[in-house]
């Protein structure tokens, strides 16, 4: 009938092809939606179809769009917008290495969830960690989002599949008496306030070598965590933390305040002693001329020093484990611990460090068993 489109039989293959008008373009040009199929049951059938979600207002897929044509799309209008241009590398590495070379000519409107769990199947076969596996869904879901927001996508097929289970892994952490001894051995060190107040606060490494003055108030034992020291192309930028969560206030513990000051007096005669080749960087951590300190020779560093300590190779991410496994083991609440780390969730604190609780859900079991099974005449007699 008029307006509902044409139907017609191909003579090069016997197809039955359809062609349905779904509106017009930017030009005035009518858009047309065209289906095939063996018979021409088939091609009614799907033709309805689309009719059907033109009704409903829902999106009509592009049969051509390719998975890499809209991974470029989604790329280049949105995603180098909303994230730093290390994020975005990291991003456009993953798609180039692990998503294009399999799925990125695959129509998107012939992509199913069984294409995905094959992609995240052969990786694992490969050897690639489950952390990258979910990596590589995540950024797909992502971009499948973004194309059902266009409307060119009716249904994200990676959403509904499920990313390999990790399995938890225990990072290391110094015991009390270890992180006694590393205190110990820092006295003198020029970094020494540095690993004091990572280990004290439980500070990311870019985080503390990203933290200014003018965020420490030592009067009121309080510090602000705003910025991140990170590496960019090569070259060091303080940017913005890794999260909404990771912007907090933090009370600085007596003994860090302390340092701080010992510390802010020293870099004060480092001022001195260079004039005018200071620079003004205004972040607490600093070269002695001033600049930003290297996360990367921090590493070397901090590696010389546990190993000069006798504590053996630790790396300084270790210092952020170890204060969050003291705190717990000295009974701070997950959610304390939590807010302290900048962690999004307070599940992801229970994931990482959930072992540390163990002592403290033993107690809560006896708890439990003497409140409401024991006789109540026991605690008189045995007092």
């Amino acid at each position: 009938m008029n307006g509902e489109g044409s139907v017609y039989q191909r003579t090069s293959d016997g197809r039955w092809v359809g062609a349905v008008a779904i509106g017009y373009t930017d030009t005035g040009t009518m858009r047309r939606k065209t289906v095939t199929a063996k018979t021409k049951a088939e091609v009614l059938t799907k033709m309805r179809a689309v009719r059907r979600n033109l009704d409903d207002g829902l999106p009509t897929p592009d049969d051509r769009l390719t998975v890499g044509q809209l991974l470029d799309r989604w790329m280049n209008d949105v995603l180098r917008h909303q994230v730093a241009p290390i994020a975005f590398e990291n991003y456009k590495s993953v798609t180039d290495l692990h998503i294009r070379p399999t799925l990125g000519k695959r129509q998107v409107t012939k992509l199913v969830p069984a294409d995905v769990d094959a992609l995240m199947s052969a990786k694992i076969d490969a050897g690639y960690s489950v952390s990258t596996v979910r990596r590589i869904r995540a950024i797909l879901v992502q971009a499948l989002n973004q194309g059902e927001r266009w409307g060119l996508v009716v249904r994200n097929v990676a959403a509904v599949t499920r990313g390999p289970r990790a399995t938890r892994t225990e990072g290391r952490t110094l015991t009390p008496l270890q992180a006694r001894q590393l205190l110990a051995s820092l006295s003198g060190h020029r970094l020494e306030t540095l690993y004091v107040t990572m280990l004290g606060l439980g500070l990311r490494r870019g985080e503390a070598l990203g933290l200014a003055w003018a965020d420490v108030s030592l009067d009121r034992g309080v510090l602000v965590i705003r910025h991140a020291l990170k590496r960019e192309g090569g070259t060091l930028v303080l940017g913005e933390v890794k999260t909404a969560k990771s912007r907090r206030s933090l009370n600085i513990p007596r003994p860090v305040v302390e340092s701080l000051k010992a510390h802010r007096a020293r870099q004060a005669q480092d001022r001195l002693a260079v004039g005018e080749a200071w620079t003004d960087s205004g972040l607490v951590f600093t070269t002695q001329v001033g600049t930003p300190l290297d996360p990367r020779n921090i590493y070397r560093d901090f590696v010389g020093v546990c190993e000069r300590s006798g504590l053996g190779r630790w790396h300084p991410h270790e210092l952020r484990h170890s204060a969050a496994s003291i705190m717990l083991a000295q009974g701070v609440p997950i959610e304390v611990v939590s807010d302290i780390l900048g962690h999004s969730s307070i599940r992801m604190t229970a994931d990482v460090y959930g072992h540390i609780l163990e002592p403290q859900r033993a107690a809560a079991a006896d708890a439990m068993a003497k409140a409401l099974w024991s006789n109540p005449g026991d605690d008189a007699r045995t007092s």
